[in-house]
C-alpha cells in the first residue's frame, strides 16, 4: 500500500513537471511574441546575412527573444537564412515569425523611378529601394556584353529602363534587376510601336532620344504630340531641331555637373561642340537627354499632324508654347518672350 502511494505520488509529480513542460512548449511556440504597436513591422534581411544579424535586427520588436531563438534554432532556421523582405503581423506567436522569415513568404516592394538624366542617377535611385548597392548596379547597367548583345550602347542605354513602379523582390541583384527591365522594355516594343517609330523614320531608341527632347520642352500631356510633330517635320525637312534642352544637357555634360540648375540658354551656349548639341548636329541626338515619361514616347509615335516649324514658351499660357510655321511669324513670338524673360531677370 505505502509503494502504491509513492507510485501514484512520483506518476503526479511527473504529470505535473510533463504538464509544466508541455506548457512552457506550447508557449514558446503559440503564445503571441511581438512588442510594437503598429499593425506591421516589416524587416529586411540582407542576401548574406546570418543568424546573428536576424537576431540583433529583430530583438526590439519581440517579448521574448530567448524563445524566438530556441524555436529557431528547432526549425533549422538558425543554419537557414534567406535574404529579403518579410512582414511580422502584431501577435504573431513564435511559429508564425519563423515561418514569415522563411523565403517562401518572402514579400515583394514596389520600386519606382522616372526622369532620371543618366544611368548614375538610376543607380542612385535603385540603391535606396532595393538591396542592390549603387556600384553593383551600374556596372550591370553599363556592361559592354550586355549592351551590345541587346542593341544598346553607353549612350543609348537609359532607354531600356521605362519609368513606372514594378513589384521586385526586396534582395534582387543587380543583374536581374536589369534582366528584368529588359524584358519590361521588350514588352512595350511591341511589333505595333516598332512599325510605328518605323513610319516616323525612327528606331525604338531613337524614338526615345526624341521623346526625351520632347519630355523637356512641355510638361503638359496635351502639348507633347503637338510639340513632337513639330520635331519631326523638322527631321523629315532635314532641319535642325534646335532644342534648347539639348543644349543644357551637353553643358551638364561637358562639365560634368549634372547639378546645376539653367534657366536660360545663352547664344554662346549654341557653339559648345557636342553630338547633343542640336543646333550643330542634325538629327536625334545619341541618346536620350532624359529618361522621358512614356507619355512623351507615345506622343512620338502618335504625333499631332500640322505643319508647325517653330515654338517658343508662351507667357500668357504658361507652360504651353506658341506655335508658328514660318520663322517670321516665330521672330514675333519670340520677341514677346525675351521682353518677358528679361523682365523677370532670368540670366542664365
Amino acid at each position: 500500500m505505502y509503494i502504491k502511494k509513492i507510485l501514484l505520488a512520483v506518476v503526479a509529480i511527473g504529470l505535473v513537471i510533463g504538464g509544466l513542460f508541455a506548457y512552457m512548449v506550447y508557449s514558446a511556440i503559440f503564445t503571441p511574441n511581438t512588442n510594437f504597436e503598429q499593425d506591421t513591422h516589416v524587416v529586411f534581411v540582407r542576401s548574406d546575412a546570418n543568424f546573428a544579424e536576424v537576431r540583433d535586427s529583430i530583438v526590439p520588436y519581440l517579448e521574448d527573444i530567448d524563445t524566438f531563438e530556441k524555436l529557431a534554432e528547432r526549425k533549422g532556421y538558425t543554419a537557414n537564412v534567406y535574404g529579403g523582405k518579410y512582414v511580422i503581423r502584431k501577435g504573431m506567436n513564435n511559429n508564425e515569425i519563423i515561418n514569415s522569415l522563411r523565403s517562401r513568404f518572402n514579400s515583394p516592394v514596389k520600386v519606382s523611378f522616372n526622369n532620371q538624366e543618366r544611368v548614375e542617377d538610376l543607380a542612385g535611385r535603385i540603391a535606396v529601394q532595393l538591396e542592390a548597392d549603387s556600384i553593383s548596379l551600374l556596372t550591370a547597367f553599363k556592361d559592354k556584353d550586355f549592351l551590345v548583345a541587346n542593341g544598346f550602347d553607353e549612350n543609348t542605354c537609359l532607354s531600356m529602363y521605362l519609368p513606372n513602379s514594378y513589384e521586385f523582390f526586396w534582395n534582387t541583384s543587380a543583374e536581374k534587376f536589369r534582366d528584368r527591365m529588359l524584358k519590361e522594355y521588350r514588352r512595350f516594343w511591341t511589333p505595333a510601336r516598332v512599325q510605328k517609330a518605323k513610319l516616323q523614320g525612327l528606331s525604338p531608341t531613337e524614338a526615345v532620344s526624341l521623346a526625351a527632347i520632347v519630355h523637356k520642352e512641355t510638361a503638359k500631356i496635351d502639348e507633347r504630340p503637338r510639340v513632337a510633330g513639330l520635331y519631326l517635320n523638322r527631321l523629315k525637312r532635314g532641319m535642325l531641331l534646335q532644342a534648347d534642352p539639348t543644349v543644357i544637357y551637353a553643358l551638364k555634360k561637358h562639365t560634368g555637373n549634372f547639378d546645376q540648375v539653367i534657366k536660360r540658354v545663352l547664344y554662346k551656349d549654341l557653339e559648345i561642340d557636342s553630338p547633343y548639341n542640336t543646333y550643330k548636329y542634325s538629327g536625334a541626338p545619341p541618346g536620350p537627354i532624359i529618361m522621358p515619361d512614356i507619355s512623351a514616347i507615345k506622343a512620338v509615335l502618335n504625333p499631332e499632324k500640322h505643319n508647325y516649324l517653330y515654338m517658343v514658351s508662351h507667357v500668357e499660357n504658361f507652360g504651353y508654347h506658341k506655335f508658328a510655321e514660318s520663322l517670321a511669324q516665330h521672330n514675333q513670338n519670340k520677341v514677346q518672350y525675351i521682353r518677358w524673360i528679361n523682365e523677370q531677370g532670368v540670366n542664365r
